[in-house]
């Protein structure tokens, strides 16, 4: 009965320790999910009492204690989808050939360290290149191109691993059965493999275009404008944006006090927008995870 008696003790020690950690882990887990509700509520707080049509429809006035945000979210619309447009098609083409035609190894690690390397570098870094590359070198000014240009670089990282981690995920027994059949390599990567991971690419699209809709210091060097009531004509002029917007009515205005709440609005503007980008981005991924199944 002893030794029975012992090992019953050490299993409801170890069920004891396994409540603790999973509690712990729960706690942790309540406590991001608290913040990140404390935060959006001070803003939701702070920001919605300025919230009006006026506000999203109109130009700033009088050094930008007054009037409206709307340049700067057009501004921030053009930046992302510019952006978009050039780190989408790059950084899926990059992943696949990594995971689906590259075949020296030592090629492929270097690659994987130094895309690790450049998902690593400060944002301000980028902004600095983009300002000598875009900006003078190619002589494009500061210019939505130029920002966009910027932005894309920097976003292209977080792309090309999550789209190569999407790949690794499809089983190598659909490309087999793929080629089997009779299909070239190009027709299954098209046919085959893109569709059955792609659900999986849109969460790296998702956080990449989270991460360029909130940066200050890449477009402060190569296209935010300070003040610009204006909307853009083409993609070689300069724009507001609702990052650099804010952050210069938050410390830089000529009345911080009086444009303090046009702050904590342009704040919510900034936040919605990234959320409905997601949810668009997350229904898209339902759909072809849907589509998937079905095939």
């Amino acid at each position: 009965m002893a030794p029975i008696q012992k090992l019953g003790n050490i299993d409801q020690k170890k069920r004891a320790s396994q409540k603790i950690a999973f509690g712990f882990f729960s706690f942790l887990s309540y406590l991001v999910v608290a913040i990140l509700f404390v935060i959006l509520g001070f803003i939701i707080l702070k920001g919605a009492s300025v919230i009006s049509w006026e506000f999203l429809t109109e130009a700033p006035k009088n050094g930008m204690t007054s009037g409206g945000i709307f340049p700067a979210i057009v501004g921030t619309i053009y930046l992302v989808i510019g952006s978009s447009l050039i780190s989408f098609p790059i950084g899926i083409m990059s992943g696949i050939y990594m995971n689906e035609y590259a075949t020296n190894g030592k090629i492929i690690r270097f690659i994987r360290v130094m895309t690790n390397n450049l998902s690593g570098v400060p944002s301000v870094v980028f902004g600095l290149f983009g300002m000598s590359l875009f900006v003078s070198t190619l002589g494009w000014g500061d210019s939505i191109i130029a920002g966009s240009f910027t932005l894309a670089l920097m976003s292209l990282p977080l792309i090309i691993r999550t789209t190569e981690e999407a790949l690794k995920s499809i089983d190598d027994s659909f490309r087999h059965g793929s080629l089997a059949l009779g299909a070239t390599k190009l027709q299954t990567i098209r046919r085959v493999v893109l569709p059955m991971a792609f659900p999986n690419i849109i969460t790296g699209l998702i956080l990449s275009i989270g991460r360029v809709s909130g940066e200050t210091a890449p477009i402060l060097f190569t296209v935010a404008a300070y003040f610009l009531p204006q909307l853009p004509q083409s993609i070689f002029d300069q724009c507001m944006a609702l990052p650099y917007h804010l952050y210069v009515i938050s410390t830089s205005g000529t009345d911080i006090e009086a444009s303090r709440g046009m702050a904590y609005g342009t704040a919510l503007v900034l936040i919605v927008i990234v959320l409905l980008v997601n949810l668009l981005a997350n229904a898209l991924r339902n759909y072809f995870a849907k589509k998937v199944k079905m095939n």
